[in-house]
């Protein structure tokens, strides 16, 4: 079930880049993935029971997903998301080679479609002389606060497999 909603928040974040052409973000370093696990707080200062204010203070320049009652990740403007439904945001990097790529850039300097992003970055051949990591942070959001957060990780050299046997047509 985990490796299912990492692959889903991957999709997530392939969707919700096509749709925020133009729109330049920046990146997260891999220091901003750091998560006390005893406190859950991470390394800019957010904590569970904060608000949307002091998350927004910490993360609202980023481009972040947001799942509204269990439904699929969709970018939203900051204005939009509704804090005060359970909801859970994610923000999201890709790392090859232990920097992060801003996508459009990737996309156009290795001359690919960002519908291929994915299936690039986990073909056996690029996985061979890169190293592919996916960071997310995780916030779930109750009644305007965090109730939980988590930083997670999908390193493509060993889980690649998963996302290319999820991807491949159904042939029954």
């Amino acid at each position: 079930m985990k490796k299912l909603s990492l692959l889903l928040a991957a999709l997530g974040l392939t969707a919700g880049l096509m749709a925020g052409c133009g729109k330049s973000t920046p990146l997260l370093t891999a220091l901003d993935y750091e998560l006390n696990p005893e406190t859950k707080t991470t390394s800019r200062g957010i904590t569970i029971g904060d608000t949307s204010e002091a998350f927004l203070a910490a993360y609202g320049e980023y481009r972040f997903f947001t799942s509204v009652e269990e439904g699929d990740y969709q970018v939203l403007d900051a204005e939009e998301i509704p804090f005060d439904s359970s909801i859970t945001t994610l923000l999201p990097t890709f790392f090859i080679d232990g920097l992060p790529i801003e996508p459009d850039t990737f996309c156009k300097e290795n001359e690919i479609a960002k519908p291929e992003l994915l299936t690039y970055l986990s073909a056996q051949d690029y996985l061979q002389s890169h190293t592919v990591v996916y960071y997310y942070l995780v916030f779930t959001w109750e009644k305007g606060s965090i109730t939980d957060i988590s930083s997670e990780y999908m390193d493509y050299n060993e889980d690649a497999s998963y996302y290319n046997e999820f991807n491949q047509p159904d042939t029954q």
